[in-house]
Formats: C-alpha cells, structure tokens, sequence
C-alpha cells in the first residue's frame, strides 16, 4: 500500500500545493526549485523504469556504455552469458567513479583509485595485492560488488530501475504496451541503432522537455509553422503570406495512461492521400499498410506485421496509428513519414532522452533507429534525413530546444514562480470513438491537454507517495 506523504519544502510549502488537481495548473516554480528537483531524484529517477539506450549499442561480451538514471551514472554491460546488466557506477571502496568514458568493451571494470576490479555484472572480483586482502575481511566479496538495478529489455530498449520489489515493467507499460508493441516489436529481427547517440547539453529544466514530450500537439502550429511553409503541407502564400495549413494534423486520437505514457495517433487515411494521391476510403488493414507502410517499414516487410499483430491492432495501425509520444518519465519517441523528391516516402524513427544534470540544466540525447532487415542505402538515408529533421541541430528540435530555457529562467522570477502552467483544454468524458478497439484513456478530435495533465498527475502521485 503506498502512502501519501506529502513532502513539505523549506519554506512551509507542500508539494501537493504545487498542483491543483481540480483547475489543472502547475505552478511555474515546478520548473526551477532545486529542493524539489532533490526530490525528484529520489522519488521519480529511483523509482521509476528509466529508458538507457538499445542493446544493439553494446552487442558483444563486454560491452559497455555509461548513461544516467536521474542523477546516478550507470555501467550498461553485456556480460560473458549476453546479459544485459545495469550497476552503479561508483565504486564501493572510495566512491570513485569508475567507468570514466562513454564506452568500449572490457572484462572487466577496474577502479584507476585502487584497483578493484569488477565483473560486467557487478560482482566484485579482488583488490590489488589479493594475499593481502586490501579490501579487508569485515564483509564478503559478495557484500562489495556493485550497487545493481533491476533490468528489462523490450523491443531491444534497455529500461532499469533501482526499485528491486516494485512494479513489473509490463505493469509500468501498463495500457501502452497494447500500442508500444506496434512500434518496437515489429519485426522478428528487431530494431538496430544508427551509430552513437547525439548529445548535447541545454539551460533548462528536465521537465520544460518532458512534458512537451507527453504529446503536445498545439506547438506545432505555432512553434513549427514552417512546416506549412516546406515540403507536403506547403502552398503558394495567400494574401495574407500565410503558407500551408497545418491544422488538419492537429485531428486525429489521443491515447493516455495511467503512467504517464502517451502518444498521438494521426490519421493515415489523410497522409495516404496526401502522399500518393490514392483514394483509401476502400481499402482494407492489409492495402494501406502496403501502399503506405509504418514509418521504418519497407513493403517486405508488411506480411510480417500481419502475422505478428491482432486484427484489432492492424487496424488502429493502418487508421490513426501512433506517431509521437513518451515514455514517463523522461523518454520521446518519433515515428515520421518523409516524402522524397521522387515521391517515395522514406520513414524517420528516432528516440530522445532528457537527462536531468540539475534543477536548470538537462542533457538531450537522440538515438535513431531502422529495422535491422532495412537496405543498407535505406539505412544511409534515414540516418541522414532524420538528423537533419530531428537531431540535436535538426530543423524541427532547434524549435522545441529554444523553449526550454526561456521557460527555466522565467520560473525563477519572484512574481513569475507563482504563474501557472494550464492544462485546461481537455477532451468530452464520451471522447473515444465508438469504434476503437485499443486500451487507455482515448480521446478523438482536435488534439488536446489531457496527454499532458496526465504526465503531471502521474508526477505527482510519485512526488506525494
């Protein structure tokens, strides 16, 4: 049974205080105050699952990559068995950081301040000097290996958690995995990372990212307006110079859990048309999905997606299937068409991580991803596009990333820190079609808040637990 604690901060207020639940506002200081960012190391980063990176980016024994979960650096190793492990990168003798780069391939770890050595699990091996017993005999070598998390791989996604006997991962998932799995469990060969992640550090707070990331689509007319300017949307400017219209993307279905996972399932039907100027109203799961496949998916590919998915999930994948969303508490996922000059579509799939590196500062960390039975010319080409469209310099994240820090610096005003964030746009209780054979909180329509207010609620409950 979990209770609720309600955590007071230095001067008097109450977490809870920071939320109103009925009026859904967030107060801005949220965004800026280090005693709550302290507890949300604690209360969310060390209790929740934390997406790490793919297992293809350490394919071999002893593999290694160092990521962070919240405030803690994190070994991600593959072990001599090819399990994937997640230990504390702090070494129990001194504290000693002791994976000091990003990655590589080693037997095992060794501590540059005295030498203790450890397996890619985390089980301590020996000190220097072993007849000596220079790390004494008050505890076993057992007692000294690293600090370990709990681990789950899925859909060749490493998550970990330091919450050894809380929820399960599926139980994380909860409603979502019935829509994740039609992203990441697509094919029997699997995904496979593009080479190294982009990272890049921003001046802002962890959230400003994050709750974006619990799929807002009102931005995107405003803050992305160039999209009606450019490529599929675009139009001869009208009298007034405005450009294409983006507003037909905003409708679509809205999906949100209990967890905070959400994401925006936007009309195929409209993207078929518009992309090969075909008429699907006719046609069945098995023809759009091949006339117009998953972003990622070649047309090879397609018979697989029938065999793997129910009808009830070929059918939300070939009408509003998800194309943007999170992962709580921290992760974005990007399914995107790319039209081609030559009027093929090339598809985009990329993943980030905001990865809080203190109250206003977070480090963004972008994967992209292909299906490993992908061409490797097509593989050349995604890589390419998808930087250029969503990597850390890319045409769409330079708008998000200019945000974030405006936001962080306006929290710190003494009359602004009290302002609030509104969530107050949401969908009608009787907002899921009729039709929609899929889990979750569903709402159909023009996009709305309740993706977000949903992020922020789950915030919450962790916050006050």
């Amino acid at each position: 049974m979990v209770t609720n604690t309600n955590p007071v901060l230095s001067d008097g207020t109450a977490v809870s205080d920071l939320i109103d639940l009925e009026t859904h506002e967030v107060k801005m200081r949220t965004l800026s105050d280090p005693e709550l960012y302290a507890l949300e190391m604690k209360k969310i980063f060390a209790k929740t699952w934390v997406f790490l990176g793919h297992e293809t980016e350490i394919p071999n024994k002893g593999d290694f990559i160092v990521r962070d979960m919240g405030s803690d650096s994190v070994i991600v190793a593959r072990s001599s068995d090819e399990q994937i492990h997640v230990s504390l990168n702090v070494c129990p003798h001194r504290g000693m950081k002791i994976a000091t780069v990003d990655g590589g391939n080693a037997a095992a770890h060794v501590c540059i301040y005295h030498g203790w050595t450890f397996r890619p699990n985390g089980d301590f091996i020996a000190a220097p000097m072993e007849k000596e017993c220079m790390h004494g005999k008050m505890r076993t070598k057992a007692e000294l290996g690293l600090h370990k998390a709990r681990v789950s791989i899925y859909g060749g996604l490493i998550f970990a958690t330091w919450n050894i006997d809380g929820p399960s991962f599926e139980d994380f998932l909860g409603d979502a995995k019935w829509y994740f799995d039609t992203l990441w469990c697509r094919t029997t060969a699997g995904m496979e990372v593009l080479g190294p992640p982009q990272r890049f550090i921003i001046r802002a707070n962890w959230k400003t990212a994050c709750e974006q990331s619990a799929s807002d689509g009102f931005h995107t007319l405003t803050l992305h307006r160039w999209l009606g300017e450019v490529g599929p949307y675009a139009k001869k400017p009208d009298a007034e110079g405005k450009g294409g219209d983006l507003s037909p993307e905003m409708y679509g279905v809205e999906v949100w859990t209990e967890h905070g996972h959400t994401m925006r399932c936007i009309e195929l039907d409209r993207k078929i048309q518009r992309l090969t100027g075909r008429d699907p109203s006719s046609m069945s799961a098995e023809e759009k999905l091949t006339l117009l496949p998953p972003p990622g998916i070649t047309r090879e590919m397609v018979p697989e997606l029938l065999k793997r998915f129910s009808p009830e999930q070929l059918h939300v994948m070939s009408w509003r299937p998800p194309q943007v969303g999170n992962f709580f508490p921290n992760g974005l996922f990007e399914f995107i068409y790319l039209p081609q000059p030559d009027g093929t579509v090339l598809g985009a799939m990329a993943l980030h991580a905001y990865i809080p590196k203190g109250p206003d500062k977070l480090e963004f960390v972008n994967w992209i991803l292909a299906e490993k039975d992908t061409p490797p010319e097509i593989k050349a080409r995604m890589l390419r596009q998808s930087i250029q469209l969503l990597g850390t310099s890319g045409m769409v994240e330079q708008d998000d990333s200019d945000t974030w820090p405006h936001m962080t610096l306006a929290a710190k005003g003494a009359m602004s820190e009290d302002i609030t964030l509104k969530y107050q746009a949401l969908y009608e209780d009787d907002a899921k079609p009729a039709d929609w054979p899929g889990p979750g909180y569903v709402g159909e329509g023009f996009t709305k808040d309740d993706t977000q207010w949903q992020w922020w609620k789950y915030w919450h409950a962790l916050m006050t637990a």
